[in-house]
Formats: structure tokens, sequence, C-alpha cells
């Protein structure tokens, strides 16, 4: 009604109201309400920025729920279904993962146990580490991705591309990743599936040699390696998805800005307590020195005659 009178202003307010049966005062409630928006109008306009800002910092990945905790974080406390509204309307909304991958099992080689069982927990970072390969297709063809996760953090602690999945890539990975974390010998579990790539015997030879604990899952079962398989997932989701890539080299820039720049520093985890990787594991190790103070005893005095 109020866009038939701004575009027909020769009707006049009056008849118009009583030709549609409308209270004058509820056709100047919604005029004064345009020219001043009541305060959760207000707060509501304010909020959708945030949102906005939040929603593109996060590249477009983000949904309601992730939202809502980066506001939290931030301070703002807000209703889960306030944020659901606001960023319905304004046509925001995060990406869902789609599964997708496979497995070449070498029939001749010695598997090793499971030592995982299922149970992707753990009680501090380089105990459980799962890893996998998946291919990633460019316009110069395929690029193979290895990458180790520690089930602590959720941490992608080493990732490794070639363009070929043969017997270097997955040692190299390992040999990465054990050069930037400390490992204890004996503490360690590598969980993988029965790929060939990991039951070559360079690469248990070196686990040998570590004192890395060798596991696989069971043949044919995603389950067993879930946590490797959802680092793919995410990946896939959040950085291949909808993206053509030409070369190889544009791939591994793609992949070094959302592994290293996005999701171990920013990406935050319901997992986590809504935190990062990194803010995960910093935040371990801050408890663990303060535990470790707290448990010191005093030093006693030397008694003198």
């Amino acid at each position: 009604m109020t866009a038939l009178l701004d575009e027909h202003p020769h009707l006049g307010v009056e008849p118009v109201l009583r030709e549609l049966s409308i209270p004058s005062s509820t056709y100047y409630r919604w005029r004064r309400a345009e020219r001043e928006p009541c305060e959760r109008v207000r707060r509501d306009a304010e909020l959708t920025e945030q949102i906005k800002e939040i929603h593109a910092g996060s590249g477009g990945i983000y949904g309601s729920p992730r939202v809502r905790a980066v506001l939290k974080r931030e301070g703002v406390h807000v209703g889960r279904k306030r944020v659901e509204r606001l960023m319905r309307e304004a046509d925001l909304a995060g990406i869902s993962p789609r599964r997708k991958g496979f497995t070449r099992r070498d029939p001749k080689a010695t598997l090793a146990p499971d030592l995982v069982q299922r149970d992707f927990t753990a009680s501090a970072p380089n105990r459980p580490w799962v890893t996998d390969l998946t291919m990633i297709a460019t316009g110069e063809g395929p690029l193979w991705l290895s990458a180790i996760r520690d089930a602590f953090s959720r941490r992608v602690v080493a990732w490794e591309t070639s363009a070929r999945a043969d017997a270097d890539l997955v040692p190299s990975t390992l040999e990465y990743a054990l050069a930037s974390r400390e490992v204890e010998p004996g503490q360690l579990i590598h969980h993988a599936d029965h790929g060939c790539q990991y039951t070559s015997i360079r690469l248990t030879t070196r686990m040998l040699r570590s004192g890395v604990q060798e596991s696989m899952g069971s043949v044919g079962d995603s389950y067993d390696n879930a946590l490797a398989e959802n680092l793919w997932m995410i990946t896939r989701t959040e950085c291949i998805r909808g993206r053509v890539f030409v070369t190889r080299a544009e791939t591994n820039l793609a992949l070094f800005e959302y592994i290293d720049g996005f999701y171990n520093s920013r990406r935050i985890q319901k997992r986590l307590g809504h935190l990062s990787p990194i803010e995960s594991e910093e935040k371990h190790y801050a408890d663990q020195a303060t535990a470790e103070r707290t448990n010191l005893k005093p030093r006693q005095p030397a008694l003198t005659s």
C-alpha cells in the first residue's frame, strides 16, 4: 500500500485507506517505522553486517552454527534462530560436503594391525595420526594430495602433492611431519588404509626406525579411516568444489592458502570447543604448563644452627 501511495500521490492517503479498510494509525505507524526503525531492526542490521563479514572471511564456507560461534567468540551473544534468519534474509549459506574416494590395494602386501579401532580421540597431540591420498583434477592432469592429520587437534601436520601417486609421495609426507613435530618414540600411531602406497617396504622401514607404530583399518571400510576421509570431504567442499584448476601450480597455491592459511589457523571446529586446530594445540600446551607449575612443590629453606 505504501508503494501505491508513493507512486500515485494524487490519490490521497485517506481515500486509499478507506477503500482498503486500513486504519490510519496503522499506515502512519508503518511510515514512522521506515523513518525511525526500532531498536531490534537496527540491531538486526548491525548483526547482518557482522555476519556478512564473518561469512566472507571464511571464504563463504561457514554456515549459521560456525557464524554464531565466531560471534560468541567476539563477545556477541545471539540466538541460533536469529542468525539463521538473518543469513537467510541476506542470502548467505554455508556449503555441505559430498563423499568421494577410492583405494588401490596390493594383494601381496603384509598388512599392519588396526591399533585405532575407529577411536579417533587422543589425550594429546602426536598420538594417532591418520593419513590418506586423494586425487584432484587439473588442466595438466591429475594432482595427488597426501596428508597427515592429528587425531587430537584435527590439524593437518603435513601435506605433499605429486603428479603421480608413487612410492615417493607418502614417505616424503611422513618425513615432513616427523621433522615438524616433536614425536616420542613408541607413542605415535600412523593409521592408514590398505592402499599400496602405505604397505611399501620403504615406508614401513622408515616408521620402524622412527619408533612409529603402524596401523591399518579393515578392507573396504571407510569408517576405519573416517578421520582422514573427513578431511577430504572438508577440503573438496571448501577448497576444490566449483573451481577449475588450469595448472598443478595453481592447485598447490589454493591448497596452501586453504590448509595453512585457513584450515589449521582459523577454521573453528565444534569438536574442539569452537577453536581452530592450532588454537586447540596451543591451549593444550598452555594448560599442561599451568598444571606442571601447580604440581611443583616449593623448595624448603635449609635449616641453620
